[in-house]
């Protein structure tokens, strides 16, 4: 079975979709997309008739690429108010060889957030710290050991039920199966993980549009996160204010014209633009550059300050993502403002190398990550939708040896 996945994730800024096939511990991705989003604000979708134009539109892109419709997502949902409980459960290895099976995972994760989710809340996930068997700790993977009792201690994740709610029903209004949820910031890390951040704390900063989400990990375990209400529309604003301009050309020049370091701008270049008084404008790279590098400056300082008050324990490393990360000279900033300790991003998969993207990739190597627990085989697409994509592919001659050779259950009760 060739296991092919989608994710979307549904920012203030743009809608992202992405297909993609994982093929043993590497993943390919097969089409993306991002468009700008309607009807979001701060993470929330505040105008679902508006925010079903733009994911339809999304979609559109990568369907036409697939040549295929799709009808099976992994979606992210908001993290406001999100809620993370450390919980333990255990379950009794009841097969007659005594051997740990995925099915004995799954229920060991349902026993450790049994009665324990409130209400008013949805789980999003379960993410397991460690496994112990009868004697034997710290196991990460039990699968095929033999035991009596299988005990887990885990991270429940969890956020109100709006947040959920307005998410799936709009996609479900589009004819989208829901088959996981997940959060943003999980899927940051799972595309960024390496050594390092599995072994130590450290810290994750998203910064999009509205919004800027701020997270601590530890040894790879989601601890906590935070929305802040900044991000790169404060630098849309301040243009604006400046010189006098519209919204839309102020976004444009930022993101056409300005670099993140005025070191890197260049003194004689300007960009000619009417503002909102009729004034035909010559803006100075260098001018305009310094307005996005100071606000730029806040937001990672205001970034930082939160990693702190999330967590008391000494954070060896930050990873900066989320489309305003995509500045030229962001990492020289960093460099000399902020801290060695912290790095822009680098997305080095082919067909997502942008930095909006990181979430949606990460989503999905978490979700793989989650049925290979399990000891489950899935994929979004059928054995039939898989002939076509791969005839599809042949004919546009994209064919390349691996790539192509209400909730579902919480996804296994996560």
């Amino acid at each position: 079975m060739k296991k092919i996945y989608t994710s979307i994730d549904i920012g203030s800024d743009n809608i992202k979709v992405v297909t993609a096939e994982i093929y043993g511990k590497k993943i390919n991705i097969l089409a993306s997309s991002s468009i700008k989003s309607e009807g979001i604000k701060k993470g929330l979708i505040v105008d679902a008739a508006k925010a079903i134009v733009s994911i339809k539109e999304a979609l559109t892109c990568v369907e036409n690429v697939l040549g295929l419709k799709i009808d099976k997502v992994i979606a992210s949902v908001p993290a406001n108010g999100a809620e993370f409980a450390l919980v333990s459960g255990y379950s009794t290895i009841t097969n007659e060889e005594k051997k740990v099976t995925g099915n004995d995972i799954i229920r060991c994760l349902q026993a450790c957030v049994y009665n324990k989710i409130e209400e008013n809340r949805e789980l999003i996930t379960t993410i397991p710290i460690e496994f112990s068997l009868d004697e034997e700790e710290k196991i990460r993977d039990p699968k095929g050991l033999i035991g009596e009792k299988l005990s887990v201690k885990a991270i429940m994740v969890t956020t109100p039920k709006k947040n959920v709610d307005s998410v799936i029903s709009v996609l479900q209004n589009i004819g989208l199966e829901v088959v996981d949820i997940t959060l943003n910031s999980i899927g940051d890390y799972y595309e960024f993980k390496n050594s390092k951040l599995n072994s130590e704390v450290s810290g994750i900063i998203n910064i999009g549009g509205d919004i800027t989400t701020v997270s601590v990990f530890n040894k790879g375990i989601l601890m906590n996160t935070k929305i802040l209400p900044i991000g790169g529309k404060n630098i849309d604003k301040d243009i604006t204010f400046v010189y006098r301009l519209n919204l839309i050309d102020s976004r444009k020049l930022k993101e056409n014209f300005a670099v993140a370091h005025k070191r890197f701008s260049k003194v004689n270049e300007t960009f000619e633009i009417v503002n909102n008084e009729g004034e035909t404008l010559k803006i100075n790279q260098y001018e305009v550059s310094e307005i996005c590098m100071d606000r730029l400056m806040e937001i990672i300082k205001i970034a930082k300050n939160e990693i702190k008050d999330l967590t008391n324990k000494e954070i060896s490393y930050i990873i900066i993502t989320g489309g305003t990360s995509e500045f030229m000279g962001f990492n020289t900033l960093l460099n000399e403002f902020i801290s060695k300790t912290i790095s822009v991003a680098d997305m080095n998969t082919i067909g997502v190398r942008k930095n909006r993207f990181s979430s949606c990739v990460g989503m999905i190597k978490y979700f793989s990550e989650k049925l290979e627990l399990r000891g489950r085989e899935y994929s979004m697409f059928s054995e039939e939708k898989q002939e076509e994509l791969i005839s599809t592919k042949k004919k546009n001659n994209f064919s390349n040896g691996s790539i192509i050779g209400k909730v579902f259950g919480h996804f296994f009760d996560n």
